[in-house]
């Protein structure tokens, strides 16, 4: 059965309006295609609407800001325990309208109330210094929160998203105006409509639904949001870093793609290696920025290991998502569909072998068979761009001199892993593979504690950790002079 779909209008100033245009868009589930709702299609009019009540809300007398540090903690605990009684809820709202599996996206849920509460105690913790100054002087730091925050928000994730941009401003005492992407909308709303119950004052958090050549560009542009938080392509990060001065020289925070490598050495653990490389690469359906998409494997084993990389992926079950027996869902939509069973022909005509699935599933949904590719090479299109899908790409290499140069020769930087039973290679490995994040003996372990990030195009600034907060604040220095004498 389907969950209620509660909220379909927009959520500005914690009301529910409708979009001023009077426009809506459809929203589908990615099992069948059916279309499961109509949102409120927000532009230019509803996102300067949502600014002005953010900014409103930001003013040095607004409630908000005339709230204590650690009043703001309680209200992020109170959403958190908002989501945790909502769990079974908001997980099955994400698996109808992203196509996640069930048990992934009560994961996902979980993360998202994990993520609440660490940045509800970091909210009285933001500290500056007393600095001694030369001459008779008193200085010291304020940090202070930036002002009117834009969160952009894809549609692969969007409620561990949602979580980790907007408890992360509010811990600030920013104010926000989230964009939620268009394909899946509906959590983003759900959780607005938590951060409501919770009781955060009208116009701290604004949520407005729509395109991006509408509500996305007039938030990007808008001259009084003062930071943009954008989740999404290197495409469009880039077009956001370059308007994002335009009009005023907007703080910007950019968590991109990858093409991340994981490489697997002659003395791994190899039933491990391939059980974990294979959800690396197939969890979400290869939908992840995460996403294990380059596999290199030593050449003392690489026969070995495909053999039962291709057996692991012949026995995924694909189904729907809301069974919590299946391990395979659908991806989130006919062009996401079409896109990625054209980068399995590209790898086909460049020369690299098919060894399993590939092939659509059913006649209605969205469903792709995890395909695995052997003898891929360094310059085959699907070594090198980041398909966003269900493919595994196998390479051989012989040295780890060698595979570090490969997994180095990329504009990507997200994050990269070895399996490796030797500490030292694994120490060399991790000092010199250009990446925010990597792992050893394991993959896509997200804790809310440590901070997550990429290096090149595959982003700019750290989300979570103690640190998170920062890119929301502004520094501020303060000297007060003294008399020589009392």
């Amino acid at each position: 059965m389907a969950p209620a779909i509660k909220y379909t209008k927009l959520f500005i100033n914690n009301e529910w309006v409708d979009a001023r245009s009077g426009k809506t868009f459809e929203t589908c589930t990615p099992h069948d295609g059916t279309v499961t709702a109509r949102i409120a299609e927000g532009d230019k009019a509803d996102i300067d609407l949502a600014v002005s009540a953010a900014k409103a809300a930001f003013h040095r007398n607004s409630e908000w800001r005339l709230l204590d540090a650690s009043a703001r903690g309680r209200l992020l605990n109170k959403f958190a325990d908002l989501i945790q009684r909502d769990t079974q809820y908001l997980a099955e709202l994400e698996s109808y309208d992203n196509g996640m599996l069930i048990g992934f996206a009560m994961r996902n849920v979980a993360m998202a109330e994990n993520l609440a509460r660490y940045n509800a105690g970091l909210a009285d913790k933001i500290q500056g210094d007393t600095i001694p100054a030369d001459g008779e002087v008193f200085s010291y730091t304020l940090k202070q929160p930036v002002g009117v925050c834009g969160l952009i928000l894809p549609w692969n994730v969007p409620i561990l998203m949602f979580a980790a941009k907007v408890t992360t401003a509010l811990a600030a005492g920013c104010t926000v105006v989230v964009k939620p992407a268009e394909q899946s909308p509906l959590t983003a709303l759900a959780l607005a409509a938590l951060l409501n119950e919770a009781g955060f004052p009208p116009g701290v958090v604004n949520v407005v639904p729509g395109f991006g050549p509408g509500a996305g560009s007039s938030l990007t542009h808008h001259p009084d949001v003062a930071k943009i938080s954008f989740t999404g392509s290197v495409e469009v990060g880039k077009l956001i870093q370059r308007t994002a001065g335009e009009v005023n020289l907007k703080r910007v925070s950019l968590e991109l793609g990858g093409k991340n490598p994981l490489v697997i050495m002659n003395d791994a653990d190899l039933e491990l290696a391939v059980r974990t490389a294979a959800n690396g690469v197939f969890a979400n359906q290869g939908q992840i920025c995460l996403a294990a998409s380059r596999l290199y494997v030593q050449s003392g084993i690489y026969d070995q290991f495909v053999q039962k990389a291709v057996d692991f992926a012949k026995n995924i079950k694909i189904g729907n998502p809301s069974d919590p027996t299946s391990r395979h869902g659908p991806q989130i939509d006919l062009e996401m569909m079409t896109k990625v069973l054209g980068y399995i022909e590209i790898g086909k005509q460049e020369g690299a072998k098919l060894m399993t699935g590939g092939d659509c599933v059913g006649d209605k949904g969205f469903y792709i068979q995890p395909a695995v590719f052997i003898n891929v090479t360094d310059d085959m299109t699907i070594a090198k761009e980041e398909i966003f899908g269900p493919v595994q790409c196998i390479l051989k290499f012989d040295t780890l001199e060698d595979v570090i140069d490969r997994a180095n020769n990329t504009n990507y930087g997200l994050v990269a892993g070895i399996f490796t039973s030797n500490i030292n290679t694994a120490l060399q490995f991790s000092k010199h593979v250009q990446a925010g994040t990597i792992w050893v003996n394991n993959w896509l372990v997200y804790n809310v504690q440590v901070p997550f990030g990429g290096f090149k195009d595959s982003g700019l600034g750290r989300e979570k950790g103690m640190d998170c907060v920062n890119a929301y604040l502004e520094v501020k220095t303060v000297t007060v002079a003294q008399p020589k004498k009392l």
